[in-house]
């Protein structure tokens, strides 16, 4: 996605393409910005990949990467902790798959020779990222008369040329991508579908089961008439010992929290201060000026069409004259007062271009905007703007297209981008600067016409006061001084505290449900014993806590005795299956019938019609795998043995099989199953090798 497109979607996408970590998606880019070795150092090693190091220093410098793209992006001036977790997470996941696949590729020389370098660029079958950038917008094909000349150009240039530069970085990303290709092609290639798994994919989605059946459900028998024992569970454990392997340490705690949001009083302070600021607002002759020192999250001060405005103003601002301030109203957590600065009639979408020259890249902004400038002037010497962005563009998305934004309504770009768009005229170009770098803007046109307003909004948000924040912090603390003396649960109920459980937290977790911003909660939680109670009031938002670490689960194996509390329900069901079982069984012998089965166990039959085994679901009941596996190979009209399910025992009778028509077209089969193995082996086979790579996670003690 383009730097600047990448504003017309939400918030949520933005992440994926900003710092996604699909396995084969980002091995292009990411060999090549950290081709090497990794600093080497037990002291500052926050993982292992093999034989290989992560440092810190590297795994810093690339969260930071990411988060100035986030931010730049985002038009964030900073990121919240729940983000640079996930910005932290992805990091790592690309570093790890980087290496992994890096391993791969050169433990089995895996190259792009020279001859070939020149087939993937001109050859008869070029590179996507070719087609891609010097394709034909309308027909899609290689305009193989612009790569050309783009060739041409570039081996006429000077060594030190920045465009010689950026076309080698693009070339050896052509490389990876392609050396990538072909680790994925020996995986793939080795995948077969036979006839018979087709056949048999065909007959489990297209087979039906009629059958009639009798249940005894788990909760027929109360739990505490069950007495589990020790077997029991450990015989539970060892028939499941494979679903009890930790990939990391895992902690748990319980804590209690005491409340410090804002009171009733604080909210009322707040509005008497908003009020007092409209009155200001009134007589203020610098409006922008009057935001930047008032206003808490300073909005920018942009034209607007209606229903781009909050609820609370699109009814009354677009009637208003200028000058006219509204407010305090409440909004968001805050209270808010607006005013009318100017209103005017303004076109509804603009079409335009945009090279991008970030100032990080050129060296500085004024360096970024000079060469913005020669770029201007070669256009308006009659250079192409389309074969100029394709060569300079940072917008490699829009690049590729000659620089071309489509056509795009107001408010989809940032305010200094939209507002020199939106206020220009048809076949200008504009040089504008954002937080992304200065773009060389091209208005191809505009079109529609509506009213437009540019409203400024000053903003107090809803905080506790400083009484409500010290008086939750002294509640806290009391309750610690009382936990340090004697027993956790019996001070939090003489406290009338609830005691909240958070389970199976991982190392770099900064929030946990219902605790945001937790990072040094949890740094806690992974230095501390079982049975510690955490040594000071920590603060998450609004909420004092106090913790006590009550279980770690190690990386690895895990014992039974750390998994006996999340295995007990199951457990209680083996227990209750043996019973029913042997209840089933006295009703199944000598019956001839699933009615005289019903019967004797007082229960009812229940149809099951056209029933598939590829979706083994009993209506009305839920999915019953063993149930429906054992109908599908049991014969018609004989009453079957008991059957441990899901949910409880079963006894059946098949009423008979509809078998589809015989399969005619077993290639398109095979091509459907190819395909879906296809997808699932990607993302097995990167399972497969960060298991084999055994990596370790240091980042706990870092982070």
């Amino acid at each position: 996605m383009g730097i600047m497109s990448f504003l017309r979607e939400k918030m949520g996408v933005i992440l994926v393409i900003v710092i996604g970590i699909a396995l084969f998606a980002f091995v292009a880019g990411e060999v090549i910005h950290f081709g090497g070795s990794f600093f080497r150092g037990d002291a500052n090693t926050v993982g292992i990949v093999g034989d290989e190091n992560i440092s810190i220093q590297d795994f810093n410098a690339r969260v930071e990467q990411n988060s100035e793209q986030f931010k730049q992006q985002s038009g964030q001036a900073s990121i919240t902790p729940q983000i640079l977790s996930y910005v932290q997470e992805n990091t790592w996941n690309q570093m790890i798959s980087r290496a992994i696949i890096t391993n791969q590729i050169a433990k089995l020389n895996i190259t792009v020779g020279e001859s070939e370098t020149k087939s993937l660029i001109s050859g008869n079958n070029p590179s996507p990222q070719i087609v891609q950038m010097f394709g034909n917008p309308q027909t899609g094909e290689l305009d193989r008369a612009q790569l050309n000349n783009v060739l041409s150009n570039i081996n006429a240039a000077k060594d030190g040329d920045p465009m010689k530069k950026q076309w080698r970085d693009f070339v050896a990303q052509i490389i990876e991508s392609k050396k990538a290709e072909k680790y994925v092609a020996l995986v793939s290639n080795g995948l077969y579908v036979n006839s018979l798994e087709a056949k048999d994919d065909y007959e489990a989605k297209n087979k039906l089961a009629n059958f009639q059946y009798v249940a005894l459900d788990y909760a027929s028998i109360p739990d505490n008439k069950v007495t589990i024992t020790d077997a029991d569970y450990q015989e539970y454990y060892d028939a499941h010992k494979n679903l009890f392997k930790n990939k990391q340490e895992l902690r748990s705690f319980k804590y209690v929290a005491v409340n410090g949001a804002a009171s009733k009083e604080d909210s009322a302070a707040i509005k008497t201060q908003a009020e007092k600021l409209a009155a200001d607002f009134k007589t203020s002759n610098n409006d922008s000026l009057f935001v930047q020192i008032n206003a808490e999250t300073k909005e920018p001060i942009v034209y607007r069409k209606k229903g781009q405005l909050d609820p609370a103003l699109d009814s009354v601002m677009f009637n208003a004259a200028k000058g006219f301030v509204y407010g305090p109203y409440l909004s968001n957590g805050s209270y808010k007062v607006a005013k009318l600065v100017d209103s005017r009639v303004g076109p509804d979408s603009v079409k335009a271009s945009h090279i991008l020259i970030s100032a990080q890249a050129a060296g500085g902004e004024e360096k970024a905007l000079a060469k913005v400038d020669s770029l201007k002037k070669l256009i308006q010497g009659g250079r192409s703007f389309d074969e100029l962005a394709k060569l300079f563009s940072e917008d490699k998305q829009s690049g590729e297209k000659g620089g071309s934004l489509g056509t795009f309504g107001r408010g989809a770009m940032v305010p200094a981008f939209d507002e020199a768009a939106f206020n220009g005229s048809k076949g200008e170009l504009k040089v504008v600067t954002t937080q992304f770098g200065v773009h060389l803007i091209r208005i191809e046109d505009q079109k529609g016409s509506s009213k437009v307003v540019k409203v400024a909004v000053v903003d107090k948000p809803i905080a506790p006061s400083e009484k409500t924040r010290t008086t939750a912090y002294s509640k806290a603390q009391a309750f610690l001084a009382g936990v340090n003396n004697g027993d956790f649960s019996a001070e939090a109920k003489k406290d009338k505290l609830t005691i909240m459980p958070a389970n199976d937290v991982n190392g770099v977790a900064s929030g946990l449900p219902g605790l945001d911003n937790a990072r040094e909660l949890v740094r806690w939680v992974f230095k501390a014993d079982v049975g510690d109670v955490s040594e000071q009031v920590f603060t998450a938002g609004d909420q004092y806590i106090v913790a006590q670490l009550t279980q770690i689960k190690p990386e690895g194996q895990l014992p039974l005795d750390a998994v006996k509390t999340a295995i007990e329900a199951a457990v209680r069901n083996k227990v209750k299956a043996k019973q029913l079982v042997e209840k089933m069984q006295g009703a199944v012998n000598g019956a001839s019938s699933i009615n005289q089965v019903a019967q004797k166990v007082g229960g009812k039959v229940a149809p099951a019609q056209n029933i598939v085994f590829a979706n083994p679901v009993i209506p009305g009941v839920g999915v019953e795998y063993s149930v429906i596996g054992s109908v599908f190979g049991s014969q018609p009209k004989k009453v079957s043995k008991p059957v441990e399910g899901t949910n409880g025992v079963y006894a059946f009778v098949v009423d008979g099989f509809v078998k589809p028509a015989p399969l005619t077209n077993a290639i398109k089969q095979k091509q459907q199953l190819g395909q879906a193995l296809l997808q699932r082996s990607q993302g097995q086979l990167f399972e497969a090798l960060q298991d084999k790579a055994n990596v370790k996670d240091y980042r706990a003690k870092f982070l």
